[in-house]
C-alpha cells in the first residue's frame, strides 16, 4: 500500500495569490515583464517589432555595444572557447580572471578582490560564508533580494530596519548587543528601485560606535558615482571605513558577473570557503573579457566624461518629468562645501496603484518608450512605480523624445484612470 503526501508541493503553483492578476494582465496585454528585446541595449532599441526609447536598462555607461567591449568578448571567445565547464577552484580560472580581480582591487582601493559568476552569487556567497548562526546581520528593508537570500542562508539573526532610517538602525544595534555574536550591517549604496543613496557617513559612525562591520552593495553605484566611478563609498568619502564592497558587471561594466573587494584575508577566506564560488561553473570567457574591457574604458581617459554624462542625463530626465507633473525622486544632498546634490541614473516615477502602473506602462510602451515596472512586493503596498533609468549614451534629442511621450500620455491617462501623484508626493 502506497502512502501519499498530505499536500502536493505543486499546489502553490496553481493557487498562488498573483495567478488571477497575471491571467487578467496577459489577457489585456498589459503584462510589463518578459518583453522581447531584438537587438543591443542601446538608447533606442528594437523591441517586439518597433523602435523604442530604452529607459529600462542598467547599461549606465552605454558600453554594451561599444566595439572595444565586444572585441574583448570576441578575443576571449576565440582564445578560451565558449565555456570553461568547471569551477574557479578546479579548471575554471583563466588569466583574464586574475587580471580582472587585480584591476578591480586597484579601482576600489582595496587589498584584493574576488570575481563571482553572477552578482546574486557574490552577495549570497559572501553573506552565507562570513556570517554564521550566532551572528547578527542588520539590513536595510530596501536592500536587494540577493542580500536577503544571503542573510537567510547564513542562519544568522536578521534584524531589518526601515529604509534609510538611522533611528531604526540604532535600535537594531541596541537589540543586537544581547545577541552574543559578531554584527554585520549590509546596505545598498544606491537602492535599485528608489534610486536614493544610503547615508553611509552616518552608518559608518554607528558601526564604529557599536563595533560592527559594514558591507556596501555597490551594484548601482560602481561605474556611476565618484571621481573614479568607484561608487557611493567614494562619492561620500568613506571608502576607508567600509569593510567590504560588492559590485556587478551587469550594469556599467556591460557584462554579467559580480565581485567582492576588501581585505586580503577575507577575500582569501571566500576563495576557499564560499560554496557559491566553489560549486558554480566559472563565467563564460566572453563575459570576463567584456567586463575587463569595460573596466579599462572606465578607468581610462574617457571615464570622467562618461561618468559626468550619465549623471547629467539623469538630472535632465528627472527635471523634465517633474516639469510634466510626475512625482519623481528628489536630488540627493551631499555634504560638500559649497553644498551640492546628485541625481542617480535611477529615476523612479511614483504611481501608487499596481493596475494604474501597468496601464501607464502600456501607454508609454505603445508610445515608443520602454520603462520598468515595480509592483508589490518589490515595493511597499501602494508604492507601485515606473523605474526609469538613463545611459551616458542617451543624447538630449532622444531624452526629449521620451519626455514628449510622457507628456502626451499623461493627460489622456488621467482623464480615463484618475490623477497620478504629482511633484512633491514621492516619498
Amino acid at each position: 500500500m502506497t502512502q501519499r503526501a498530505a499536500v502536493d508541493v505543486f499546489e502553490k503553483a496553481r493557487t498562488h495569490e498573483r495567478l488571477e492578476q497575471l491571467k487578467a494582465a496577459r489577457e489585456a496585454d498589459v503584462l510589463p515583464y518578459f518583453r522581447v528585446l531584438e537587438g543591443p541595449a542601446r538608447p533606442v532599441v528594437e523591441m517586439e517589432g518597433r523602435a523604442r526609447v530604452m529607459l529600462g536598462s542598467n547599461n549606465y555607461l552605454g558600453l554594451t555595444a561599444d566595439e572595444r567591449v565586444m572585441r574583448g568578448a570576441r578575443d576571449a571567445l576565440d582564445r578560451y572557447g565558449t565555456g570553461l565547464t568547471g569551477s574557479r577552484l578546479l579548471n575554471g580560472t583563466i588569466p583574464l580572471h586574475l587580471d580582472l580581480e587585480r584591476e578591480i582591487a586597484e579601482w576600489m582601493g582595496t587589498d584584493d578582490a574576488i570575481v563571482f559568476t553572477t552578482g546574486h552569487q557574490a552577495n549570497v556567497g559572501t553573506l552565507g560564508t562570513i556570517l554564521a548562526p550566532g551572528d547578527t546581520v542588520i539590513a536595510d528593508s530596501g536592500d536587494h533580494a540577493s542580500i536577503l537570500d544571503g542573510c537567510l542562508l547564513s542562519r544568522a539573526k536578521l534584524r531589518p530596519f526601515r529604509h534609510n532610517r538611522l533611528d531604526k538602525l540604532e535600535k537594531m544595534f541596541e537589540r543586537a548587543a544581547g545577541d552574543g555574536g559578531g554584527v554585520l550591517v549590509v546596505v545598498d549604496g544606491v537602492f535599485s528601485m528608489e534610486g536614493d543613496l544610503a547615508p553611509l557617513p552616518e552608518i559608518c559612525d554607528l558601526c564604529e560606535r557599536y563595533g560592527a562591520r559594514l558591507m556596501v552593495d555597490e551594484a548601482h553605484g560602481a561605474g556611476v558615482l565618484g571621481a573614479r566611478g568607484a561608487g557611493t563609498a567614494e562619492l561620500l568619502g568613506v571608502e576607508d571605513r567600509v569593510d567590504l564592497r560588492m559590485g556587478t558587471f551587469s550594469k556599467s561594466l556591460a557584462s554579467c558577473g559580480g565581485f567582492i573587494a576588501g581585505p586580503a584575508d577575507v577575500v582569501e577566506f571566500l576563495r576557499i570557503q564560499s560554496r557559491a564560488f566553489l560549486f558554480t561553473a566559472s563565467a563564460v570567457p566572453a563575459a570576463v573579457g567584456a567586463a575587463l574591457a569595460a573596466l579599462r574604458i572606465l578607468r581610462g581617459d574617457e571615464g570622467p566624461a562618461l561618468l559626468a554624462r550619465v549623471l547629467e542625463n539623469a538630472r535632465y530626465l528627472r527635471d523634465g518629468l517633474e516639469a510634466l507633473g510626475y512625482a519623481v525622486v528628489q536630488p540627493q544632498p551631499l555634504r560638500t562645501d559649497p553644498p551640492s546634490d546628485v541625481v542617480t541614473p535611477i529615476v523612479p516615477v511614483l504611481v501608487g496603484d499596481d493596475w494604474k502602473a501597468v496601464l501607464l506602462w502600456r501607454a508609454l510602451y505603445d508610445g515608443g518608450v520602454f520603462v520598468n515596472t515595480a509592483l508589490h512586493p518589490a515595493v511597499p503596498p501602494g508604492g507601485a512605480l515606473l523605474r526609469t533609468s538613463v545611459m551616458a549614451t542617451h543624447d538630449p534629442e532622444t531624452l526629449d523624445r521620451a519626455l514628449a511621450v510622457f507628456g502626451s500620455v499623461k493627460a489622456g491617462f488621467e482623464a480615463e484612470h484618475g490623477p497620478l501623484p504629482g511633484p512633491g508626493e514621492h516619498g
